[in-house]
């Protein structure tokens, strides 16, 4: 009769001040471990790994930085930019203010502002029905708004004039003023697509837990649904804000006067300036910049979380 197979046992470590630093070392990882595999010991990978970053950070920083340098200094050319200016001045930014640049930027500050928090509540109205409610024509109210995203916007360019300049029913004209401009942003079919696919992902029981409350639609929707839905109304916010404030075809089209122009349509017009530099354009760029650099900088934490969110769903 065979002798019975006892498993061995390893050893714990004792619950001493050695011990406890012993399991920390077995459990604990190093301090650059990550999920692109990075650890504290220089190999080929690691270093291969180094010079891809450099390498993708100076594709997206060196513009930024020759946009910033060439704004600064006094007369840039093309043969001549580099990452730091050379005897900076102002100068650039004083004449892009004599242009009517701030003018420009406080029209496409109004207009993204109101724009934007016209899309979020559409988008967001639109997005609940289509989630949280069945209905018939669900599917085509979705595909309709899929197929706005499809339409370049030279096609709907002289409609929309058309629509602009007498609006049906009410027979309003709506060029020259912001409304003609912001009303047209106020619905965009990929804030509706994703808002909807979170929306979907909530679970049913929070919600008829909250109707045996008593609770009404649009309470559901501000103190239920919208907390749940922070990080993918981050990602609305910021795409949708990008999205307004680089638009070009529309504040051009929805314009009277010169004045009504926003900063990007601006843009357009000092390049074309004979009178002006390049430098001033590039004054201006930065001008333009920083309003979309500023609202990222705020929402970065809601966007990085709502695309991580969406990327770990299902």
């Amino acid at each position: 009769m065979s002798a019975p197979v006892i498993d061995p046992v390893r050893p714990t470590a004792p619950d001493t001040p050695a011990g406890r630093s012993t399991k920390a070392q077995r459990t604990t990882p190093a301090r650059f471990d990550t999920a692109l595999g990075w650890n504290d010991k220089p190999s080929l990978a690691w270093a291969l790994r180094i010079l891809l970053c450099l390498i993708a950070l100076a594709v997206f920083a060196a513009p930024f930085l020759t946009i910033f340098s060439g704004a600064f200094t006094p007369n840039p050319s093309g043969s001549s930019l580099s990452f730091l200016p050379h005897d900076s001045t102002l100068l650039n930014f004083k004449v892009a203010g004599e242009r009517g640049i701030w003018d420009y930027l406080g029209n496409s500050l109004v207009i993204a502002g109101g724009g934007l928090l016209l899309q979020l509540v559409v988008c967001t109205l639109a997005a609940y029905a289509l989630a949280r409610h069945r209905f018939r024509g669900q599917a085509l109210i979705m595909m309709l708004f899929m197929m706005t995203l499809m339409l370049p916007e030279e096609v709907i360019a002289i409609p929309l004039s058309l629509v602009l300049g007498d609006v049906p029913v009410v027979h309003l004209d709506l060029k020259g003023t912001v409304w003609g401009v912001i009303l047209p942003l106020g619905a965009w079919g990929f804030s509706v697509m994703m808002l909807t696919e979170f929306m979907r992902d909530i679970p049913t029981e929070i919600e008829e837990a909250a109707r045996l409350d008593g609770v009404g639609e649009l309470r559901m929707l501000w103190q239920v649904v919208l907390p749940l839905c922070k990080p993918a109304l981050g990602v609305a916010g910021v795409l949708g804000f990008i999205m307004i404030w680089d638009q070009y075809l529309l504040p051009l089209i929805a314009a009277k006067d010169p004045t009504d122009y926003t900063v990007t349509v601006a843009l357009s017009i000092l390049r074309t300036d004979p009178e002006v530099g390049s430098g001033v354009v590039l004054a201006g760029a930065v001008i333009a910049l920083i309003p979309s650099l500023i609202v990222y900088l705020l929402l970065q934490r809601s966007l990085v979380t709502g695309i991580a969110a969406g990327a770990t769903k299902g």
